[in-house]
């Protein structure tokens, strides 16, 4: 149940449609459901905005297929990272409207997200390399996924640094800028220098022996000189994409109490 659906709950309270009773009952199942392998976190979409997120790397897809079944019934936009064709297989088994972002690993279904103001910018997805792509596209997909709007802007890392300049409107256009790349991780800096708004940064396990499977990345990163950069884990496209979306419907919100 998300903020708005317990502020229509609470109206309905108000002009008598519905019970104190009923209404009691609704709030009642908005606590964790003990699936007996899994916690299943139905109060995540009150206090987040946005329902728990299925993490399907290490499990089963049964136990992916239930804890979808679980979210499923609460309603909201519903979301398994890391997911196999296997898992969406299994998923569909409850979910027959889910959709599967194979790039991204990202099974997605339910009712649509809120979608963003118009006139506010979006979440601008960068790569350093078309090896980054896969991470990227996970981001991307999560920040869609929240009501972000989303721009994608792939393969313009420091080996030639022009081709982000090539792209000047996009950049500027942007309310948030998630930066994506392997190998030094030297691409969130130089947008860092570039831009007035923030940088997400994401180092990935993309590069040579010495780059340590994105160690190399992430030290860089995290020792940028740009301020404004802020960095996440290795390989994490989903929570680089979830800030994002968080960042760009506060940004919604604010211009609209203008």
């Amino acid at each position: 149940m998300t903020p708005d659906e317990v502020r229509k709950l609470l109206e309905r309270v108000r002009t008598g449609e519905v019970g104190t009773e009923e209404a009691a009952q609704e709030l009642q199942m908005l606590g964790v459901e003990d699936l007996g392998f899994a916690h299943v976190d139905h109060h995540r979409a009150l206090r987040k905005g946005f329902p728990e997120v299925i993490f399907s790397e290490g499990k089963s897809p049964e136990q992916a297929r239930e804890i979808a079944r679980a979210l499923r019934r609460r309603g909201g936009t519903i979301a398994a990272t890391r997911a196999s064709r296997d898992v969406f297989e299994a998923i569909r088994e409850v979910a027959p409207e889910a959709r599967y972002y194979e790039v991204a690993r990202v099974v997605a279904f339910g009712d649509p997200p809120p979608s963003s103001q118009d006139n506010v910018g979006a979440a601008l997805i960068v790569t350093g390399g078309t090896a980054d792509i896969a991470v990227a596209e996970e981001a991307a997909v999560t920040a869609e996924l929240t009501g972000a709007r989303v721009e994608r802007l792939w393969d313009v890392g420091v080996a030639g640094i022009h081709r982000v300049l090539e792209h000047r409107e996009l950049v500027l256009d942007a309310e948030v800028i998630v930066v994506v790349a392997g190998m030094e991780g030297a691409l969130a800096s130089v947008m860092g220098g570039l831009v007035d708004k923030p940088v997400i940064a994401v180092p990935t396990s993309t590069g040579y022996g010495a780059s340590f499977g994105g160690l190399a990345a992430l030290l860089g990163m995290l020792n940028s000189c740009a301020s404004g950069v802020v960095v996440v884990n290795i390989d994490n496209g989903f929570g680089a994409g979830f800030f994002a979306g968080m960042l760009v419907r506060q940004i919604g919100r604010a211009t609209q109490r203008r």
